[in-house]
């Protein structure tokens, strides 16, 4: 008698974008392929991640009610999975706007700066920290190494501005 396999059941990345704002030079099928791909580096099978794009005063709104700080940031992140569901739910807010800025200062694309963001907030979801040096050395160096294998090149370290910050503010969450 012949033992039949039992079916895995479907595993699904569903990966949605929310443009709250325009963003005309954002390449969004890049960007869910970042996302695909970094899902599958940490072996994330079945997921939800939905990322909003907005302007700094979408990101002051998301960080005002949900963080209680009434400033600008670059990425704000959740993960609002289960802990007894084995699909992970990670939502995620994206500054375009900031992203803009610090592309023109740093040298590189609107879309490698908000590649970078979201693979930050995306890594935060996966248990990667950046609360001191040495644990913001380590996202760092995965957060290039991701958007070097997603033809983005190095984004975080071009000016080494994560470690400069840290050694200010070793409390000061990014």
């Amino acid at each position: 008698m012949l033992m039949r396999k039992k079916k895995a059941s479907p595993q699904t990345l569903r990966i949605r974008f929310d443009f709250q704002v325009p963003a005309a030079d954002i390449e969004e099928s890049r960007l869910e392929a970042l996302v695909r791909g970094i899902c599958a580096q940490f072996k994330v099978c079945s997921a939800t991640v939905d990322i909003r794009i907005v302007d700094d005063a979408g990101i002051i709104d998301v960080h005002r009610a949900f963080l209680g700080q009434d400033r600008t940031t670059d990425v704000i992140s959740f993960d609002l999975s289960d802990e007894f569901e084995p699909e992970r739910i990670f939502e995620l807010a994206a500054n375009v706007q900031m992203a803009g800025r610090q592309a023109a200062r740093r040298g590189h694309s609107n879309e490698a700066e908000l590649a970078l963001y979201i693979t930050h907030g995306l890594l935060h979801n996966l248990g990667f920290d950046d609360a001191d040096l040495a644990q913001a050395r380590a996202m760092h160096e995965m957060e290039d190494s991701i958007l070097q294998r997603h033809g983005y090149g190095i984004v975080y370290h071009r000016d080494n501005r994560s470690l400069k910050r840290i050694k200010k503010n070793p409390t000061k969450q990014q």
